[in-house]
């Protein structure tokens, strides 16, 4: 136990000096292992070279490229501007409706694009002009954006659970069936947050123009393609018809062919897509073999059944020891942005809640909402820089004192997703 802290401390410090944490995980995972066998590095080397080979040769992690590829081609096509649109033409009638249409286009666009960061960058351009030309306030129209961007890594597909699934060996298809009704619970929230802003300042929110019905159908024509396409490769993962990664071969493909329908394809643009595609995939590939080489140390070193047994001798009821977990999240939340947060602390954690009896696609599913309020907690908060990096006129400190009510929401939700479990377990069962 303690090799595995003195590894955790050289690990922070490493992060700190700003080394990529994929090097950062590997490089302490390899010479914690030596460390444990008498620095025998012949041993390190060959369990590292192993995890190497196989996660390069796991045909289920092919998944990751394709849900890329599929949320690039889609980015590219233009349809964040029609979801939007969309959505807009039934909520923006109402007072704060644009922000409440910017939220559910979010919802959507990060049920394509699996990526946080890649929707708050992408809605900013998007619905900002829109709020900013009917009077919101900066705070409300920041705020909604960077609340809604988080749907991102709930809302399947989702990379990060992937990851997840990949570091404690859960199905692929239950996590997506767990994350998609608290998913919508999100969206949900973050509506209710927006009508209290508006509540306690109208001036915050005016009401927009009421759209036609013609104009209405016509939206939601614009956006079939995208729709179908997400029912098609969810509904083919949550019926059997397809695995994960059959269907994100198939996503892909559909998004190729939406983008040629659409005519916003050219060879330059295609080429920017893949070497895109590819940059990022080599990344997340990277991380995870570093996370799982990380593993395999912390693992050795026997600290999750050390966790277990210093847990036991408290005779604390199980849930008290997850509630201690999140808070553990949440202050590292302040200083880890999400992906390096979950990388970190799930090879330690896992362990310890499977010991306890709790189900782990929920953990999953409740590590992720925590994930979630770490993307707009201060003082790291991504989404909220990623944001102020693309609106570069809005204070930061305008944008976090905006983002309060929706940071709020999300709580609540942590709060009935830990008490109420069926919340995310009840699709799963079905399928």
């Amino acid at each position: 136990m303690t090799v595995a802290l003195i590894g955790f401390a050289v690990l922070m410090i490493l992060i700190l000096l700003r080394m990529p944490i994929a090097f950062a995980m590997g490089a302490v995972g390899f010479f914690g292992y030596a460390a444990l066998g008498d620095w025998n590095f012949n041993g390190a080397l060959t369990v590292s070279a192993k995890r190497l080979i196989d996660t390069a040769q796991d045909y289920g992690l092919s998944v990751i490229p394709m849900f890329i590829l599929m949320g690039n081609l889609i980015t590219r096509a233009g349809m964040s501007q029609e979801l939007y649109r969309a959505c807009y033409a039934f909520l923006g009638h109402y007072r704060g409706g644009l922000a409440m249409a910017t939220v559910a286009a979010c919802g959507g666009f990060s049920a394509i694009s699996g990526s946080s960061l890649a929707t708050s960058a992408t809605m900013a351009k998007v619905a900002m002009p829109s709020m900013r030309k009917y009077g919101y306030s900066d705070g409300l129209a920041a705020a909604s954006i960077a609340a809604g961007g988080t749907l991102g890594i709930l809302i399947p597909p989702s990379v990060i659970l992937i990851i997840y699934g990949v570091l404690t060996e859960q199905s692929i298809r239950d996590l997506f069936a767990a994350g998609f009704i608290p998913g919508l619970l999100g969206i949900g929230m973050y509506l209710l947050a927006t009508r209290y802003v508006v509540w306690r300042n109208p001036n915050a929110g005016p009401k927009g123009e009421k759209m036609s019905k013609e104009d209405k159908r016509s939206a939601l024509k614009s956006v079939s393609g995208i729709l179908g396409l997400f029912a098609l490769v969810m509904g083919g993962i949550y019926l059997g018809v397809f695995t994960p990664t059959e269907a994100a071969g198939i996503g892909a493909g559909g998004a190729f062919a939406i983008a040629l329908f659409r005519r916003t394809l050219t060879l330059e643009i295609l080429k920017e897509i893949l070497v895109d595609t590819a940059r990022t995939s080599t990344m997340l590939f990277g991380v995870i073999i570093g996370a799982l080489i990380y593993s395999n140390f912390v693992n050795r070193t026997g600290l999750p059944n050390e966790l277990v047994e210093w847990m036991s001798t408290f005779g604390a009821e199980p849930i008290y020891v997850i509630l201690a977990i999140m808070g553990i999240y949440i202050l590292l939340g302040t200083v880890f942005e999400s992906l390096s947060m979950l990388l970190l602390t799930v090879p330690v954690f896992y362990p310890l809640v499977a010991s306890l009896g709790f189900d782990l696609v929920w953990f999953g599913i409740v590590v992720v909402v925590v994930t979630e309020i770490s993307l707009i907690t201060p003082p790291v908060g991504l989404n909220i820089f990623v944001l102020s990096s693309v609106v570069k006129d809005i204070k930061t400190s305008t944008i976090f004192k905006g983002v309060t009510p929706f940071w709020c929401a999300d709580i609540v939700r942590l709060l009935l997703l830990l008490l109420i479990p069926s919340l995310s377990l009840w699709l799963p069962s079905v399928i």
